[in-house]
């Protein structure tokens, strides 16, 4: 009765919930109308099957613009609003904590899951794949809709309903990133059902030729461009919020979103070769099957509270249904694997060592390392707190260990493919291939050496971007000599350009992470008004320390002139954290590097001093902006229409690509 009873006074509540249920309903009845379509060969039930697609779609939708509702109208009679929320927040604050907490984050990535069935359900084929892969989307859309319609649901309502909430987590509105960087990361992840899909609806009716991967990969690679820009968006939000300097700490929930984005970038090399040379048909399957799966794990650890991390969500009751759901992704991906081993047998002769598949073949195997080192040091410490029940963790130089080798020889091979022919190379093509780039790769480790790199890393580094952005160069300039134009060459095969200029971004990226990791200066100090210090031979002065009062906290400002260019870093105290301080380092972005400054301590009393961290960082840009260019590349590579792609694909003409 008393659920009842606050139902009545909180219609918003009332009105997700049942939206919610409606969904589950149509859900049920979807799977159930695409296995029969799919067992019965019967169009009319895979017909009815999409059209439960949009009705899934339309009651999620309400659903959460219900709870958003609730949100921006500071509806405290809902109790997810009373506890992740406050009516003194900025808007922009209230949207963010729709994903700013468990259930809101759940339904956030249900309703991205519905919108990505939808936008399927418009661009399927009828074909004997369509209702399968309707059955598959709809397996995934019944765990996370029955999650978000009871255990997890945002929408319980309160019996006492509090004056004011409680408001967000204060890391979550200390930076406007947090309105991206969430929504980015969970497009990528959800992406990857679409492909997902695919591949099991290919082992369940054997279908196994290579159309479906025409249709898989541009899935694929709109799923890798959102994670791609995720993963840096949030080491981005890590730089400016956190106030160590740093963008990347191997954090268990950071390491939960790379390891799909290493399984992914494998698919999307190795995928090639089944396009041209109908090789590695079941290590495709795997791949994408462990993707998929990959991004529940990471679910799994940033919801369950198994890791201590400053992205992960508190402790839930979602955490065993969720390794439930992980379990029957991956016992159900094995058992239609294994069905279908006769058929997944390769059609081609195995890849000889020197030659592109080789390349690409031996680039997968190191991706594939990556991931199982990425997972163990992950994972061993949950492991052993499960067994032992003491708490354990593994830093960042077990991972560097072994990410900054893998890194190299992927630098080196993403140089060597594009180079090679299919097939086989010979000793004489294969030096005559690599002396421009070799060529360039020592002059730019020579150049480095002159200019003071010190370093093997950085300077090995400098050698494999030098390389590849020769060897690039090179292979453009020899396709446009040949057409008579590099624009015509450009819009005549966007899908190899873009994929150039993505390993371009990639080059850059590499050198930013070169050279903020092995070269990043720090320094400490105290500085009084009115008396300038020197710190890494920079002159430091502190002219005041202002107070500002907003209405959800108060914000402490340092007006501090490096080199007279004024920094005002900040120290924010947001009125629901207990007074725990939030600093705001004050960061100057530069083509060669950039000046960071966070305040760690002030003087609360006379405000005549303030503790400063100054942190000199070359590079660091080129993170952000070779990420751009990653998207860029990526992006021009979708411009090819889909049935050009297959086509081609059922033609053998992507070889170049």
């Amino acid at each position: 009765m008393l659920n009842l009873i606050s139902f009545t006074n909180s219609p918003l509540a009332a009105l997700g919930q049942l939206s919610m249920l409606l969904a589950l309903a149509f859900t049920l009845a979807g799977l159930w109308l695409a296995v029969q379509g799919g067992v019965r060969r019967d169009p009319a039930s895979s017909e009815a099957a999409r059209r439960s697609v949009w009705a899934v779609f339309g009651f999620v939708s309400l659903a959460t613009l219900a709870l958003m509702a609730a949100l921006l109208r500071d509806d405290f009679s809902v109790r997810y609003v009373a506890e992740h929320s406050m009516g003194t927040s900025p808007t922009w604050v209230k949207v963010t904590s729709l994903w700013g907490a468990l259930e809101g984050s759940i339904l956030l990535w249900t309703w991205l899951l519905s919108g990505y069935a939808f936008v399927l359900s418009l661009t399927l084929r009828r074909d004997g794949l369509r209702p399968w892969v309707l059955g598959t989307m709809f397996f995934s859309l019944l765990f996370f809709v029955g999650v978000v319609a009871s255990i997890a649901s945002p929408f319980t309502p309160l019996a006492q309903i509090p004056v004011q909430g409680q408001g967000p987590n204060p890391a979550l509105q200390n930076h406007w990133m947090m309105a991206v960087h969430p929504v980015l990361l969970y497009l990528g992840f959800v992406g990857l059902s679409v492909p997902f899909a695919y591949a099991v609806a290919a082992l369940i009716t054997g279908r196994l030729s290579d159309h479906w991967l025409s249709v898989t990969r541009r899935w694929t690679l709109v799923a890798w461009i959102f994670l791609s820009a995720a993963i840096v968006a949030g080491g981005w939000w890590s730089y400016e919020t956190l106030g160590w300097g740093g963008y990347w700490a191997w954090d268990p929930v950071e390491n939960a979103s790379f390891v799909p984005w290493l399984l992914v970038t494998a698919f999307l090399h190795s995928v090639q070769i089944q396009e041209k040379r109908h090789l590695l048909r079941g290590w495709n399957i795997w791949l994408i099957v462990l993707a998929y799966a990959s991004t529940v794990l990471g679910t799994f650890l940033n919801r369950s509270g198994v890791v201590q991390s400053v992205h992960a969500f508190a402790g839930g009751p979602v955490g065993p249904v969720f390794l439930g759901f992980l379990a029957a992704l991956l016992i159900g991906g094995v058992a239609l694997s294994a069905w279908r081993t006769p058929e997944l047998r390769d059609l081609g002769e195995s890849p000889a060592p020197v030659s592109r598949e080789g390349a690409y073949l031996a680039g997968n195997w190191l991706f594939l390392v990556f991931t199982v080192v990425v997972l163990i040091g992950t994972l061993f410490p949950v492991i052993v707190e499960a067994v032992t029940g003491q708490k354990n963790s593994i830093g960042a130089p077990f991972f560097n260990a072994f990410a900054i080798p893998l890194g190299l020889g992927l630098l080196l091979l993403m140089g060597v493919g594009p180079l090679l022919p299919w097939r086989r190379a010979d000793g004489e093509s294969l030096l005559r291939a690599l002396r421009i780039p070799g060529g360039a790769g020592l002059l730019g480790a020579v150049i480095a050496f002159g200019l003071g790199v010190r370093s093997v890393g950085v300077l090995t580094t400098v050698a494999l971007a030098a390389y590849n952005l020769a060897g690039l160069a090179s292979l453009t300039w020899r396709a446009a000599r040949t057409r008579g134009s590099l624009l015509g060459t450009l819009r005549e095969q966007p899908r190899r350009y873009g994929a150039y200029l993505a390993h371009v971004g990639l080059v850059v990226v590499a050198l930013g992470l070169a050279f903020s990791g092995n070269y990043k200066r720090s320094d400490e100090t105290t500085l009084n008004v009115g008396q300038p210090r020197q710190v890494l031979g920079e002159t430091l002065q502190l002219d005041r320390i202002g107070r500002a009062v907003m209405p959800y906290g108060t914000s402490k400002v340092a007006h501090i002139r490096i080199d007279d260019v004024p920094y005002q870093p900040r120290v924010n105290v947001y009125a629901q954290a207990t007074e725990t301080p939030f600093p705001t380092p004050a960061v100057r972005y530069g083509l060669f590097g950039d000046t960071y400054l966070v305040v760690t301590a002030f003087d609360e009393a006379g405000g005549q001093w303030a503790s400063v961290r100054l942190i000199e960082s070359p590079l660091v840009s080129w993170i952000w902006v070779g990420t751009l260019i990653i998207v860029l590349g990526a992006g021009l590579t979708l411009t090819v229409p889909a049935r050009t792609v297959a086509r081609q694909v059922g033609s053998g003409a992507v070889a170049a690509d």
